[in-house]
């Protein structure tokens, strides 16, 4: 199982872009890099997810190296809502009936890393 590793935490400036990084250096190239959050005493929410190539949606960008050792969630416009745990996430998925990305590894693997804003 791949590991990950985060800083303990990050201040950015409210507004401005917020760059999280994350290393994984033991990644196969079967297993998903994904990031959720948890904001106080609610649940994990899903943030993005990818393979190999950076992706993008309307919370954040996910930017992975070519080698895919590392990769850096993006939050283009922090704001205070945004503060949070933030988890980088590495596990195998795979494609169930339904077209869903469906995790195999169990959530307690992960290493829970902070960002303030």
């Amino acid at each position: 199982d791949a590991k990950t590793t985060q800083p303990t935490s990050m201040d950015c400036a409210e507004g401005r872009g917020a760059n999280l990084p994350c290393n994984h250096s033991t990644i196969s190239g079967n297993e998903y890099i994904y990031w959720y959050r948890q904001i106080h005493s609610q649940g994990p929410q899903y943030v993005i997810h990818g393979l190999k190539n950076n992706e993008t949606n309307a919370m954040a960008s996910l930017i992975i190296t070519e080698d895919r050792k590392s990769s850096t969630l993006i939050l283009p416009h922090a704001t205070l809502r945004d503060t949070a745990v933030y988890y980088c996430i590495v596990r195998v998925a795979h494609w169930d009936r339904w077209g869903c990305t469906c995790a195999i590894s169990p959530w307690w693997q992960v290493r829970r890393r902070v960002a303030f804003i």
